[in-house]
């Protein structure tokens, strides 16, 4: 076992199981292209601050350069005696360069250190996870704009309620899912801040420049007090809030796929690359994608819950709970870009069964509110209007018949202001294309709204 940077003043070494339990390097060994620019930006300003040699930040830099070449290529791997990868990487340096090596950590502490390379981690990572919301984004605005008259039901308490198109049922997850791009956005503008500089909680001596670290990290600011720097998780737990959010959504989604694909709704019909089949009934086609879509949400609740109770009773400012916060972090993290692309994928291959589709929306008499307005406008209260329509529905369900079905004579021992015009105006077209208010399903306001969706 090696010997542990912080040994001075110890005088027993440490128990192999201690020493086992203690190590975070199993996982925080993703972390290294973040530590090593972390620390090449940190020797760069302690030598131009003069508290080390250019000549120890030369070969700092190129010693930590040739430690993520040699373990990009699997020539290094990583210790399994070593508490971490800050140890690791500082202890590999160390070997490669000598004395210039052990220069590297002056005005540092792991303590500021782990709360930058997570924050870099995490704003890496964000990248790739924005770009796959905007790939979400824009394959549901491209089925949306060839479904803009495609006619469905518009569902409350899972009942059919009013007609819409398949456009506009699509427009409610675009929303959804561009309000989870922007908190991510901001999450990551919260998380974008160096706390390099915070020491193990109280700063220190040396003269450091902290501006210059995080211009060199690209990050936008600097944290403001050292204790909060070292002790804050907040944009893990936003991260992990912003995730299950999404997560929400999507399980919400994936639960309509679910049951639009049924025998019972028709809707839908899953392409053969995106389902599974059972083992013993031939029959059947499963939407493995959008359960397990479903299931994960669960996954990803579990980790935000298990931030915010790992850090709700910490005493200011490190402790080794925290430790336990990058696991959850990183779990977050790789569910979301696992569930990201075979959802699109999804999306992307199934097939829209329009005449179900519009034939569930002629059903279930989701013209009966269109109904009602009808006699709105022949001067009759709406609620007087709101009876009526309810007696000719009750009507129609003992007649087995609908509404646009009826007679004129039918329709008017109801109501004598009842006319001819009464068949138009609760016409499916008419039902969805008169409702052109902002955020209305008629055909021109969806795509007005889809044009402008980036």
């Amino acid at each position: 076992m090696s010997k542990p940077m912080w040994s001075g003043r110890f005088t027993k070494t440490v128990d192999k199981i201690v020493n086992d339990y203690n190590s975070s390097l199993p996982f925080d060994c993703r972390m290294y292209k973040q530590d090593i620019r972390g620390s090449i930006a940190h020797s760069a300003m302690l030598a131009a601050q003069g508290i080390i040699s250019e000549k120890d930040a030369d070969d700092i830099r190129n010693g930590l350069l040739s430690i993520q070449e040699d373990i990009d290529s699997g020539k290094l791997t990583f210790d399994s005696d070593a508490e971490d990868i800050h140890m690791f990487i500082e202890a590999e340096l160390t070997n490669r360069i000598g004395d210039a090596g052990k220069r590297l950590h002056t005005g540092r502490s792991r303590n500021d250190q782990v709360a930058l390379d997570q924050r870099l981690y995490l704003v890496d990572e964000s990248d790739e996870i924005t770009k796959l919301l905007t790939d979400l984004i824009h394959n549901l605005r491209n089925i949306a704009i060839a479904h803009t008259k495609t006619y469905m039901p518009g569902y409350t308490h899972l009942q059919r309620a009013q007609p819409i198109t398949y456009a506009h049922y699509l427009t409610a997850y675009i929303e959804m899912f561009r309000r989870d791009r922007e908190r991510f956005e901001q999450a990551i503008k919260r998380a974008n801040i160096s706390p390099l500089g915070s020491g193990a909680l109280a700063g220190t001596t040396y003269p450091l420049n902290r501006l210059m670290v995080a211009e060199q990290l690209n990050m936008d600011s600097v944290s403001l007090c050292s204790l909060d720097g070292v002790s804050d998780r907040d944009f893990a737990i936003e991260f992990a809030s912003a995730a299950s959010i999404l997560m929400m959504h999507m399980s919400r989604m994936s639960e309509e796929i679910i049951l639009y694909s049924s025998q019972e709704f028709k809707f839908y019909e899953l392409d053969d690359a995106f389902s599974t089949g059972s083992s013993m009934m031939p029959q059947k086609k499963n939407p493995d994608v959008a359960e397990l879509t479903r299931g994960k949400t669960g996954r990803v609740y579990g980790d935000l819950i298990s931030l915010l109770v790992i850090m709700k009773g910490l005493p200011l400012t490190y402790n080794k709970d925290m430790q336990e916060v990058q696991e959850s972090l990183f779990d977050v993290i790789d569910t979301i870009k696992a569930v990201l692309p075979p959802f699109i994928g999804m999306l992307k291959t199934m097939t829209i069964r329009k005449d179900n589709m519009e034939a569930a929306a002629l059903g279930g008499f989701t013209n009966a509110t269109d109904l009602a307005d009808y006699l709105v406008r022949k001067d009759i209260p709406f609620r007087s209007t709101h009876e009526i329509s309810g007696k000719l529905v009750h009507y129609c369900i003992e007649h087995n018949t609908s509404l646009e079905k009826l007679s004129l004579d039918e329709f008017r021992q109801f109501s004598e202001l009842i006319d001819e015009d009464v068949y138009d105006a609760i016409s499916l077209e008419t039902c969805v294309n008169k409702r052109t208010l902002t955020g209305g399903p008629a055909p021109e306001t969806v795509m007005e709204y889809l044009r402008s969706v980036e």
